[in-house]
């Protein structure tokens, strides 16, 4: 990632310093009044009978204009840190973020990896948003920083118009993000500590970025990447190639039937990678291509063979969204196939319906992380919005030359070549159609290995986006992380 020769000349390191507004005529709006100062809290859950105390600190990194030193906008940042035993080894840190963009980390706090957990399976809006210690945190054997960038939680987006768009962009964030892992590092003195980021969905996305970002321009190494739901290459996620459809099948096989691991899926996979996509090739105008594409699809998803043969074989996420009930009453989430909710307007050709996983998430988990940091880790700011998912970000989102030539594997490759201690874990929800676990797999079978070849470990898990809602999927994960850690 080269930044611009004009924003290069503006780089002066003050706070978060961003090259911002080095060449406006006036100087940038100040954001809106600031968070309030950090609130640090002792804090304990039990875990297996065990007692943990932690400490909860509630705080933001400012993120300043590099030539006036006015403050742009905000990262509000969650920590959690045990005190280490006399004469241990420093212990590890993960930072995580989430996606979106626009999307908080509330989402793997409160529902993955964090100290106290939203019980999500079958959560709706109404949804009383009780915490219980969470017996999955990696608090055992981690601190964990979790980060909102501008735009997300509590943290505000930029007012003045040139820091949005610089820090509303693929470039911008990444920036941003980096400078204040860095800043945290040093002002903590964890520099020994092993580093490691946790991103999902675009976070998954963000987090190679980061890491070279952290290497090449905060002089600052980073010990693994553990990605959920990531997307690695945006072209394999958007756009008419038949690629695409085959990386979805599998998952469409997985919402249809349930499968729980990806071994229930390998017929699926094997069709997918070989005849599937040769008859796709083919295409529509062969009859017989079409045929054998209809049947198999057909038996695979359990949609109607006539209608498979009218989408040319081509599933899409909406087509299953609306197809896959045959009472026509009920629609299924891209971001978990097998999961299905009410269509408030059955019959009719529409595709506004709410999402029965991603909407019906929102309202309890941000009224869960507002009681959480109120409450119980006594940050002020009851009169504050917490934007779980924020759709004005995702809209104002800058992608420079677009989405679909956005891809993080080259900057993956790169980091992992650069430091060979550097290890890599990818988990995927099974029954994803928004990041299907297939297209990661075809994605990492296509690039030659950086060193040895397992250096990236890769788990497909039960469940969806959110495959972590599972119990049994977010234990896996857990110890899949633990093991990458620790070493083990």
């Amino acid at each position: 990632m080269r930044l611009t020769s004009r924003i290069a000349r503006a780089i002066v390191v003050l706070a978060l310093a961003l090259p911002l507004g080095a060449a406006a005529a006036d100087p940038p709006k100040p954001a809106r009044d600031p968070l309030p100062p950090p609130a640090v809290t002792e804090q304990a859950i039990e875990i297996d009978g065990r007692r943990i105390a932690f400490k909860a600190t509630a705080s933001t990194a400012p993120v300043k204009d590099g030539r006036s030193g006015e403050t742009l906008a905000d990262i509000a940042l969650l920590t959690f840190t045990v005190e280490p035993k006399p004469d241990s080894a420093c212990r590890p840190v993960v930072f995580a973020f989430n996606g979106g963009p626009g999307a908080s980390s509330a989402w793997l706090d409160l529902g993955a990896v964090g100290p106290w957990r939203l019980p999500l399976a079958g959560a709706v809006p109404s949804t009383p948003p009780r915490l219980i210690d969470n017996a999955e945190s990696w608090l055992t054997f981690a601190d964990l920083v979790f980060l909102d960038p501008p735009g997300t939680g509590y943290a505000p987006p930029p007012t003045d118009d040139a820091a949005r768009k610089r820090l509303l962009s693929v470039d911008g964030d990444v920036e941003a993000l980096a400078i204040a892992i860095r800043r945290w590092t040093a002002r903590e003195h964890r520099q020994s500590c092993a580093r490691y980021l946790l991103g999902e969905s675009y976070g998954g996305f963000r987090a190679p970025r980061i890491a070279r970002a952290l290497q090449e321009k905060q002089n600052l190494g980073v010990d693994g990447l553990i990605l959920i739901s990531p997307v690695l290459d945006f072209s394999w996620i958007e756009g008419r190639s038949p690629l695409l459809d085959a990386a979805r099948l599998p998952s469409l096989a997985a919402s249809r039937t349930g499968a729980r691991t990806r071994a229930a899926l390998a017929e699926a996979e094997t069709y997918a990678r070989e005849d599937y996509l040769r008859d796709l090739l083919r295409g529509p105008q062969d009859e017989a291509a079409l045929e054998r594409v209809s049947s198999r699809v057909a038996a695979l998803t359990g949609l109607p063979q006539d209608r498979v043969r009218r989408l040319g074989g081509r599933i899409g996420a909406s087509d299953w969204a609306r197809e896959s009930d045959p009472s026509g009453r009920a629609v299924a989430s891209p971001y978990d196939g097998g999961v299905r909710g009410l269509d408030p307007a059955p019959g009719r050709d529409r595709h506004d319906w709410p999402d029965p996983v991603l909407d019906a998430l929102r309202a309890p988990l941000a009224e869960a992380m507002t009681r959480l940091t109120t409450d119980r880790l006594k940050w002020p700011v009851e009169d504050l919005k917490y934007e779980i998912l924020n759709d004005r970000v995702a809209r104002d989102w800058d992608w420079g030359p677009g989405r679909q030539s956005q891809e993080a594997l080259s900057d993956l490759r790169y980091a992992m070549a650069l430091d060979p201690r550097l290890r890599v874990l990818v988990a995927h929800g099974l029954s994803d159609l928004v990041t299907p676990y297939f297209a990661t797999r075809l994605l990492l079978d296509q690039s030659a290995a950086v060193g040895a070849p397992d250096r990236i470990g890769f788990l497909a898990l039960a469940g969806g986006h959110m495959f972590y809602a599972e119990d049994e999927s977010r234990a896996a994960l857990r110890d899949a992380a633990r093991k990458l850690i620790e070493g083990r």
